[in-house]
């Protein structure tokens, strides 16, 4: 997530390039802090994948760490009936040891980290990078268990997040103005006001751009309408799913920084559904694109309860998430813990039981 249009309900208004910048959440390490996560590694993996590499085919080539996947009894169980069971993930922000943590708390990683879920089907809501220490291992990881997973015969796929985008644009277009509306900007003055990591632009590849570009904006799944953001933003890029996917798509595709950046902006609105008229809002996008309730993340958990200040805020104590917060008269399904400030790294199944 990235502080794009204020904690208040969405309004029309000129941007300025603070409205890019985001709180210094706990445990941030800067834009040019060194840690000593593992991660920091290049992964021995990383070099296997071939260039175009795309994470949703069933055809990928399987990246063996062992003589066989061993499936947790629980997502597996589904092998001969059917899907199996869905999960989603909320924003991970380079936060590699606890997406690990909870992925195999779901039973969906073993101990090593390979997949061992069975046909379970896995989304990733978007934000692998900035602010935590190793943003580049989190995208390697959900790659490999797009090919473990697609050879179990399940899936783990990924949507497109503002932090993809910004870190796309920060390595194609640098310090190249953009027309913000309030003067000059820079991607890369935005990518380093919202934690981007040095260590992350070192290690990144041209298979992690192209992975990056390729990836969904909006996917409708067992009724479940998932996007990264809450906002009423993706109606302005198609009248579908496959519409606005393809438009995300066609913009990257032609490079232009001017657009990329709109579309980078228009990804930072938040608190659509939060709101008065918020359930309505949610209906706008179900109307349109399919699906009974919609999970997003973008949006920490705390911000929509109200329970985290001004970016001025001295209170260090990290907010209570315990998991994923249902609102907008039952219609959305916010999964952004806030583990950036020291929240929880949220994956849940679906549907919530409730």
């Amino acid at each position: 997530m990235t502080q794009g249009a204020g904690q208040g309900p969405e309004v029309e208004r000129t941007a300025v390039l603070r409205d890019f910048r985001v709180p210094a959440y706990v445990n941030e390490t800067g834009p040019y802090g060194h840690s000593t996560h593992p991660g920091d590694v290049v992964p021995a993996h990383e070099e296997a994948y071939p260039e175009g590499y795309t994470p949703t085919e069933q055809d990928l080539p399987v990246i063996h760490h062992g003589d066989e996947l061993q499936a947790a009894a629980d997502p597996a169980s589904h092998a001969v009936d059917g899907p199996g069971p869905l999960f989603v993930v909320g924003d991970v922000h380079g936060y590699l040891d606890e997406l690990l943590a909870a992925l195999q708390e779901k039973g969906l990683v073993d101990e090593a980290g390979n997949w061992s879920a069975g046909t379970a089907r896995l989304w990733f809501l978007g934000d692998f990078t900035d602010r935590g220490p190793d943003g580049i291992g989190v995208i390697d990881l959900v790659m490999r268990l797009s090919a473990e997973a697609a050879a179990a015969g399940g899936y783990c796929k990924a949507l497109m997040g503002n932090h993809e985008l910004l870190l796309i644009g920060a390595k194609r277009f640098g310090d190249t103005p953009v027309n913000s509306g309030a003067g000059t900007a820079t991607f890369q003055a935005a990518w380093l006001l919202n934690g981007g990591q040095k260590t992350d632009m070192d290690r990144l590849q041209d298979h992690h751009l192209q992975w990056m570009a390729r990836l969904d904006a909006v996917e409708e799944v067992d009724g479940h309408l998932l996007v990264h953001s809450d906002t009423t933003a993706y109606l302005d890029y198609g009248d579908s799913i496959e519409a606005v996917n393809d438009t995300v798509r066609e913009t990257l595709t032609r490079n232009d920084a001017d657009e990329v950046w709109d579309l980078f902006r228009k990804f930072t609105k938040r608190f659509s559904f939060r709101d008065e008229g918020g359930a309505d809002h949610v209906r706008s996008l179900l109307d349109m694109y399919g699906g009974t309730r919609i999970v997003h993340g973008h949006s920490p958990i705390p911000y929509l309860l109200g329970e985290v200040g001004s970016e001025d805020d001295e209170d260090e104590s990290g907010p209570v998430v315990e998991g994923p917060h249902v609102y907008a008269d039952g219609l959305a399904i916010a999964m952004d813990g806030g583990v950036t400030m020291a929240g929880k790294l949220l994956v849940q199944q679906l549907p919530l039981d409730i």
